[in-house]
């Protein structure tokens, strides 16, 4: 079979990213996906098992800030299409050290974007560099509202301004370069395979376990939740039919303050666990809250629903459900991501 595509998706043995490998490998099997990752501690091959040695998958264990690395991989595969996933994405450890996220959102971004510029000089006919961001480049909302295409920038992390400046050199080398670009931004991903540092797997984990689950300030934080193969799919209508130098919203239509997920979550996880009514209820402990914190995301992802036919196909509820199966049918993959380092960052973390 003849290879039409070859395509560089970066972070893919990470959370979403592996959702994102793993319909590419299986959808498309006249393209050659080769799978960029660091394999830091939120990347993670045993989530790509069922898919490892299908002849068009490639692993590649790599760093994106290693420029010299990057660009031999490009000379070497001449990747037609990237699909860059690859970033460090949790506030709290962005607080902790901003620059360990400017080095790999922003240099990182830049290093790409050099090398697929340099690997096709301007000979871009069917070439495409999508990046994968998010809406806290948007910073809060108040009561009201929603994240559109055009909502100004405002970020207020140092997560989220990173991803902010390399969302701004990517378009920066669509319109200096002529560099053919998509960008996505998205709402807060749950499901499988998620690192236990995010609130859904980490209150999952710790109802298991009969931990206290730590909820920031006064739990009204407000988020729009997205199931992450919903989001995988999204990313393929997008890659394969999105305008070349669009902005594309993608959010779950799932607004939920975090106290009232939490205690939905709790209300699922006692049922599945067999547990009296309540009991995981009495583990929520509220915590001092954390620098910076945006009141309210939510975004309007009405124009990839009316240009690309795109739109969630599950209820948060069903998605949540669907999740916590999965978390409970694999412990042995949660114990295993949860173990050494995890422990001591989540104690200095929440302790």
């Amino acid at each position: 079979m003849s290879i039409k595509k070859k395509v560089l998706i970066t972070g893919g043995a990470g959370f979403i990213g592996s959702h994102v490998v793993r319909l590419f490998v299986k959808k498309y099997p006249n393209y050659h996906i080769f799978n960029l990752d660091a394999l830091t501690y939120a990347g993670n091959l045993e989530n790509l098992t069922d898919i490892e040695k299908a002849p068009n998958y490639t692993f590649i264990k790599g760093d994106i800030t290693d420029e010299n690395f990057i660009e031999k991989i490009f000379e070497s595969h001449k990747f037609d299409s990237v699909i860059h996933l690859a970033a460090e994405s949790h506030v709290d450890r962005s607080i902790k050290d901003p620059l360990a996220f400017v080095k790999t959102n922003v240099i990182g971004t830049m290093i790409l974007l050099n090398a697929f510029k340099r690997c096709w000089s301007e000979n871009f006919k069917d070439k495409l560099f999508y990046h994968i961001s998010t809406d806290e480049v948007y910073g809060t909302l108040g009561d009201t509202g929603l994240f559109t295409e055009s909502t100004s920038y405002d970020p207020n992390s140092p997560y989220s301004a990173s991803k902010a400046s390399s969302d701004h050199f990517v378009r920066a080398y669509g319109e200096t370069y002529n560099l053919p670009y998509v960008i996505s931004n998205c709402s807060n991903n749950y499901g499988q395979n998620q690192f236990p540092e995010k609130l859904i797997p980490l209150f999952i984990n710790n109802i298991i376990h009969n931990k206290p689950l730590p909820v920031y300030g006064d739990g009204n934080y407000t988020r729009d939740w997205l199931y992450v193969k919903d989001h995988a799919i999204a990313i393929d209508l997008i890659f394969h039919n999105g305008k070349e130098s669009e902005t594309y919203n993608i959010g779950g239509f799932n607004e939920w303050k975090n106290i009232d997920l939490v205690k939905l979550l709790c209300t699922q996880m006692d049922t599945k666990l067999n547990r009296k009514k309540g009991s995981s209820e009495k583990l929520i402990t509220f915590v001092k809250d954390r620098p910076g914190h945006d009141l309210r995301y939510a975004i309007d992802a009405s124009k990839i629903n009316k240009e690309l036919g795109w739109k969630p196909s599950v209820t948060f509820e069903e998605g949540l459900e669907k999740t916590i199966e999965w978390y409970l049918n694999n412990e042995d993959w949660l114990n295993s991501v949860t173990s050494g380092s995890y422990k001591l960052y989540y104690q200095n973390q929440y302790s």
